[in-house]
């Protein structure tokens, strides 16, 4: 057995051997082929860079060229309408300084003998900045005759296409370079007026050269429609202001620069390979469309090619470290056999250990149905489908005081920890609704256990509700989960959800309870987006339409969750569930309802939520069929008791609840205020005597007087740390 072996290794090495050899012959090769290929599209996309990096320019400038002329152009027809009154004038040419802080100086350049008895033969106003302030002055005088500026010669020849100078700098004013950008003015009668100016500094050229990320050693030119170099980046004071014919005469290889030279002035695009003292360097050039400048981009050959060379470099040391890797690898692969088993016999450990979690997540939901066989007032039925092992989804429902408390929930992420906050999550709505018929206190006291436990961000999207068994009223809180359909023999619904946030995303959230109530026959469904997010093959979701189209309110719960789990897959066919899959249905059986009817309001202790209390009186009131003057006493009761709830029950600054039950019966009328503040007995204060005297009265008492004379009895008790104020009022 052991020559075997021996020979079986020796052909594994002089096989590692040959591939490695021949690996190393394949990659010379193409490598060699592959910096070729790299070079050519290097050199294109140095192309497209600098291609990209002029029409960057291009655009920036030409935005500040359409803000000057814009700003010259909006200003024609005031220049037209004031030329007559020169001295008015300033306010124009002010203007246009002031709202434009890209203009150095403005003018309007009347024409000579224009309105000579109030202007005399020269009249030019002209508005400049110096530091932040904004000076005028008359440039029509006979030591500078504008007449024969570059500018107003051109705006006259232009026409109404306005004129760009060419830059100049400007000596003894801004001491900086600058281009006038000039436009005639002609009266009402089309005769020529004047000519209108914006003048701009071309600081600015030099910084949106500068800011275009390029080649270090790249030189960037603007340069005039006559070839006069504007500004260069980095600043380059030997060539600045002047032109580039005279510039390329100066350099050793002129034709070259000439050739570029007059290609860039004749407005055309490209790029050229020239020699500069001993150096190869490329030239991109392009002409912009707005104003006739042209921009060039000169990038040394080294730099282009530099990345490419040295990754050339690495690329050959990277192969040369994976031809030792594969060596060291086909060694490994020897030995590695052995630890691919022991590997596989840990996964099926685990497999294991979560199977059994699996068991163990499962037991902690309902999964006997129907769960209660000898009920005729509601019939049940859930499943759950986890993606993995275990899973994130949860639903729950315990029958308390014949109310079925029942929830639905969906813990963010998958796996492990999902299962385990589900878990928590379980374990809280059976501890606290095992003490609470309210939904949204459910829901509070759960969301504030599970932000403080909660350190890894996690959240659950909740729904809680509460069906009172004997009469169908259902009150519910909805906490970010998806909304419940309701069904029935009229239709099948959505149910309108306030949506909330998630348990465990924000500490003291307050959550809104609502209600409404089920006839017989009609069904509550719940689902986790397993379900409508379901998807086939080609990533189609399931979606809200098809699920609403397979629910039937004519089945019981076991067929009605049979059928949507049949239609789900038949959709998704032989697709991987991608996500936990819930579905709940509770199908409201009683045709014999108690002549009861509840309502609910849960309030904070806050006096401003106070108001509130009318509108619920009255929809009480409407709903037990009284007359507006007992409605209005019987707010005014209510009222009263809630209000010394809210100043009285808990610690100032503090936060609670304020729990207002409305139960109308055939013959009465009851309200239930119940709070978790610290214990008082209103009905222990002695009873005001009202025969006294204001003076001589003692303060409290009147509010107990007051609910006592409009209600038939008031009682409180104290029960499982909750004040319990019950005041009832006979209908008949």
């Amino acid at each position: 057995m052991q020559p075997f072996q021996n020979k079986h290794n020796l052909i594994a090495v002089l096989q590692g051997a040959f591939v490695v050899l021949t690996a190393i012959v394949l990659l010379f090769v193409s490598s060699m082929l592959q910096y070729s290929r790299m070079r050519e599209m290097v050199k294109t996309s140095a192309y497209n860079r600098a291609q990209s990096n002029i029409d960057f320019v291009e655009q920036d400038i030409t935005r500040i060229v359409e803000l000057v002329e814009s700003a010259v152009r909006n200003n024609i027809w005031s220049a037209r309408a004031l030329a007559p009154v020169p001295d008015s004038l300033w306010g124009i040419t002010r203007g246009v300084v002031l709202d434009n802080p890209v203009v150095y100086g403005s003018a309007v350049a009347l024409v000579e003998n224009y309105n000579p008895s109030k202007s005399g033969r020269l009249f030019a106003p002209y508005s400049y900045r110096d530091g932040d302030e904004i000076k005028n002055t008359q440039l029509g005088t006979e030591e500078y005759n504008y007449l024969e500026q570059e500018w107003f010669k051109g705006a006259l020849e232009a026409g109404d296409n306005g004129y760009w100078s060419e830059p100049y700098f400007d000596e003894g004013g801004g001491n900086r370079l600058m281009t006038t950008y000039s436009v005639r003015v002609l009266d009402h009668q089309g005769r020529l007026a004047a000519v209108i100016t914006a003048d701009v500094a071309l600081d600015w050229a030099s910084d949106r050269l500068a800011a275009v990320d390029d080649y270090p050693g790249a030189l960037k030119m603007l340069i005039s429609h006559a070839g006069t170099i504007m500004a260069t980046s980095p600043y380059f004071s030997a060539v600045n202001r002047r032109n580039i014919i005279d510039v390329a005469r100066c350099m050793d290889d002129a034709e070259e620069f000439e050739s570029v030279n007059q290609d860039l002035l004749a407005g055309k695009q490209g790029s050229r390979l020239v020699h500069l003292q001993g150096e190869k360097y490329y030239v991109f050039f392009d002409t912009m469309q707005k104003n006739g400048w042209h921009m060039s981009i000169s990038i040394p050959e080294h730099e282009i090619f530099s990345e490419i060379r040295n990754l050339n470099r690495k690329m050959m040391g990277l192969q040369l470290l994976g031809l030792i890797m594969l060596l060291v690898i086909l060694l490994y692969t020897v030995f590695s056999q052995r630890k691919m088993l022991e590997i596989q016999k840990n996964k099926s450990r685990i497999e294991g250990e979560l199977h059994v979690a699996r068991g163990i997540q499962e037991a902690m939901l309902p999964k006997s149905f129907p769960p209660y066989p000898n009920r005729s007032d509601v019939d049940i039925y859930a499943t759950l489908v986890s993606a993995k092992e275990v899973g994130g989804d949860l639903y729950d429902f315990f029958i308390r005081d014949e109310r079925l408390y029942f929830c639905i929930g969906d813990v963010s992420g998958k796996g492990v920890p999902a299962s385990l906050v589900m878990s928590v999550t379980r374990s809280l709505f059976r501890t606290v609704a095992g003490h609470e018929k309210s939904p949204v206190r459910i829901v509070t006291n759960m969301n504030q256990d599970l932000v403080e436990m909660n350190i890894n961000d996690m959240f659950v999207t909740f729904f809680c509700g509460v069906l009172d068994l004997a009469s169908g009223h259902l009150r519910y809180c909805n906490a970010g989960h998806n909304a419940p359909v309701i069904l029935s023999a009229d239709a099948t619904v959505v149910l309108p959800v306030v949506p909330n946030l998630p348990l465990g995303v924000m500490p003291s959230m307050s959550f809104t309870e609502q209600e409404t109530d089920l006839a017989c026959g009609s069904g509550i469904f719940l689902y986790t987006d397993g379900l409508n997010e379901a998807e086939d093959h080609d990533n189609n979701q399931f979606g809200t339409e098809r699920m609403m189209h397979a629910l039937d309110p004519s089945l019981s719960a076991t067929q009605q969750i049979e059928r949507l789990a049949g239609s789900v897959q038949s959709f998704v066919g032989t697709a991987p569930q991608s996500d936990d899959l819930t579905m709940f249905y509770i199908r409201y059986l009683n045709d014999s309802p108690m002549e009861k009817k509840e309502r609910h309001l849960i309030l904070h202790n806050d006096i401003q939520q106070i108001p509130q209390l009318a509108d619920f009186v009255e929809t009480v009131g409407q709903l037990a069929s009284l007359g507006s003057s007992l409605t209005m006493s019987l707010n005014l009761a209510l009222e009263e008791a809630v209000t010394n709830v809210i100043l009285y029950a808990y610690p100032e600054g503090s936060d609670g609840l304020v729990d207002i039950e409305a139960i109308v019966h055939k013959d009465s009328l009851t309200f239930i205020i119940s709070d978790s503040g610290k214990a008082f007995d209103p009905t222990a204060a002695p009873e005001a005597d009202i025969t006294l005297d204001v003076e001589d009265r003692p303060i409290g008492g009147l509010g107990i007087f007051l609910v006592r004379n409009i209600m038939d009895s008031v009682h409180y008790e104290r029960v499982d740390g909750k004040n319990i104020l019950t005041m009832s009022k006979n209908l008949q």
